[in-house]
């Protein structure tokens, strides 16, 4: 490693202090795309803000600017009182297209025409994910774990 790009705290309702997943992700070597909230009275403007300044600060590693694209946040959804970390920047990327979280709000189409545009040679499926995020994170999460083997004693 030679560089790290070190960004502040996650989003509301994420139970794991701002994993890279609910946030930003590289699109590519030199493009990111990155959370944005844009109403100002919502807990995730500031933060979301916050990380979008230190992106605009950061350079890679042969000095240039990152290529920055902001993506919406979805609509607020609350369960039993719960904030829950819906993000549409919890996509998965296969060989030949790319999940996208949606949760019935306007900023579905939008970040849908964002990955469009983001990955060209992809089919971009978008899934409702409003029931999924109950359990705190959509199809990046759900793809990085894996049971380790259980020791035979």
């Amino acid at each position: 490693v030679s560089q790290i790009l070190w960004l502040g705290d996650g989003i509301e309702g994420d139970d794991t202090d701002g994993h890279i997943d609910d946030i930003t992700r590289f699109v590519n070597q030199n493009t990111v795309v990155t959370a944005v909230e844009k109403n100002s009275a919502d807990p995730n403007h500031a933060i979301l803000e916050n990380n979008l300044k230190r992106l605009r600060a950061m350079t890679l590693v042969d000095g240039r600017p990152l290529n920055i694209i902001e993506l919406p946040m979805p609509p607020r959804i609350e369960r039993e009182g719960q904030r829950l970390p819906a993000s549409h920047a919890n996509f998965y990327i296969t060989n030949h297209s790319v999940l996208l979280p949606v949760f019935g709000g306007a900023s579905d189409e939008a970040a849908k025409g964002i990955l469009t545009d983001l990955f060209p040679t992809r089919t971009i499926v978008s899934i409702d994910c409003r029931e999924l995020i109950w359990g705190l994170g959509a199809f990046h999460c759900l793809t990085q774990q894996q049971p380790a083997k259980q020791a035979k004693g």
